[in-house]
């Protein structure tokens, strides 16, 4: 492994101290981030849109003084665009769409210092927890080539998994940060509801399920890069409690004794994997053995399981129907099914049944949720429970057959039962990569925190990082084994 590969590997604080000091130039680690994604992504397939030249570029006029002057980073092909550069958001309609200019949350990274390298793989419009579009092909895990990233941020996820660079944006509507971060094995924290700005196309999406921030190696990168991101944007509808202090400085700070609920039981039909249960166990036991007060116990909520999932579902959907009828408007291409994936035109249908009247109702519904959960954080500081009920599935294991493309949303909602609810309560949720199977496939522990809470996540997540650390595990796909 050359030089530069050896400053990859560390985390962007590491590189970017670096290259402050002088010891690295920012041209250098990006050529050198280059040449290994040129290496490593035919097999991974994580990088669809390379912006390579843009990138030198940058790295050749960058100006120090950001957090992370001169550190290469990857954009997720959907949510925060990037002007002059494709955001197909998965779906062959957009492969020829460029955003005249940046999201707020782009510019906001520009004014760190990263240098873009390029723009992630995704499934069409993020829907499903898998990347596995028909218009770029499959992300492939770089622990298993067979197995599933996870998704919606699933080549982000593989990007930074196989050293590629040491985080990339990423965002969560029903747990699309956390699950990739659970199977790539990488720590993956959603903010609080309002936290990051979504601005200026975009005042919040779906009634505030989906929030923008990045999966990362470490804790601390994750936190700096949220207090360079957070805050309101100019018109925002509404946004997260301000924090007490930097989410860098929580980073060991003692969190004191926690109260921490645990459970790995479903409220919904369905099957929890043993090693999924198993991890909890093991989780629970670690936070005891740090000083905490663990209690196994999950929330009550008043609402039926299966009402308060038809009313996530109602709300996705809705989400899937808007944005195909919103791109039908701009492009004048009328919707069809020739021009989507089976499931999502399966989803757009069924959504497009939904009045607005259903949606509103079901926010309701959702919103009183939300207080029932408050209520259980009035007792608890921390919940505990699975990311996922399986470990990585193979890939292909959601691809639509038959003639009912619904059955494959069945597939993916008993996959990936834990992470929604915390997406319509907006409670910050991070996965925390502590263990392993047998099979040497990741298994996040997915910890939830009470409304703007995300200093006593950032304080317990530091503190497990240094009690187990993940740090030096690398996957079957690494820039350490060229």
């Amino acid at each position: 492994m050359g030089k530069m590969n050896d400053v990859l590997i560390l985390d962007a604080t590491a590189q970017a101290e670096l290259i402050r000091a002088g010891k690295v130039q920012s041209t250098e680690l990006v050529a050198s981030a280059i040449e290994n994604i040129e290496k490593l992504n035919p097999e991974l397939n994580a990088v669809i849109t390379p912006m390579f030249e843009k990138a030198l570029e940058a790295a050749g006029k960058r100006t120090p003084g950001g957090v992370f002057s001169g550190v290469p980073f990857l954009m997720k092909d959907i949510g925060a665009a990037v002007a002059g550069t494709r955001m197909a958001m998965g779906t062959a309609l957009l492969k020829d769409y460029i955003p005249e200019r940046d999201s707020e949350l782009t510019t906001r990274y520009r004014k760190t210092g990263l240098i873009i390298l390029g723009k992630t793989n995704t499934p069409e419009f993020g829907l499903v927890p898998t990347t596995e579009p028909l218009l770029f092909g499959a992300t492939r895990n770089p622990w298993n080539l067979d197995r599933t990233t996870g998704g919606s941020s699933g080549g982000s996820a593989a990007s930074v998994a196989s050293g590629l660079t040491a985080m990339a944006h990423a965002n969560d509507g029903g747990g699309s940060i956390r699950i990739p971060a659970s199977c790539c094995g990488l720590f993956g924290l959603k903010p609080t509801r309002g936290r990051n700005p979504l601005g200026p196309d975009f005042g919040d999406i779906m009634s505030g399920m989906v929030c923008e921030h990045a999966v990362t190696r470490s804790v601390r990168d994750s936190a700096a890069l949220l207090d360079a991101t957070s805050g309101p944007d100019i018109g925002d509808p509404y946004w997260a409690p301000p924090k007490k202090r930097p989410f860098l400085e929580e980073v060991g700070a003692d969190p004191g004794q926690l109260r921490i609920a645990f459970s790995s039981e479903l409220v919904t039909d369905g099957d929890v994997h043993p090693d999924c249960i198993g991890i909890v166990q093991q989780t629970a036991k670690l936070c005891e053995s740090l000083g905490h007060a663990v209690t196994e116990v999950m929330p009550q909520i008043e609402a039926s399981p299966e009402l308060l999932e038809e009313s996530f579902t109602r709300v996705w959907l809705g989400g899937c129907a808007a944005t195909i009828n919103a791109i039908a408007r701009i492009s004048g291409i009328p919707a069809s099914p020739s021009l989507y994936e089976p499931l999502t035109w399966a989803l757009y249908e069924k959504g497009r049944q939904y009045s607005a009247a259903d949606y509103l109702n079901a926010m309701t519904l959702i919103q009183r949720t939300s207080r029932d959960i408050a209520r259980f954080f009035e007792t608890y500081d921390l919940l505990l429970t699975p990311v996922l009920a399986e470990p990585p599935v193979p890939l292909g294991t959601f691809t639509v057959s038959g003639n009912d493309p619904m059955a494959a949303w069945d597939r993916i909602v008993k996959f990936a039962p834990f992470t929604a609810i915390y997406n319509a309560t907006g409670q910050p949720a991070m996965s925390v990569p502590l263990y392993w199977n047998d099979d040497n496939l990741p298994l996040g522990s997915h910890f939830v925190g009470r409304f703007g809470d995300e200093a006593t996540l950032f304080q317990l997540a530091s503190q497990l990082e240094q009690a187990n650390p993940w740090v030096d595990r690398k996957p079957l796909v690494h820039i350490s084994h060229l």
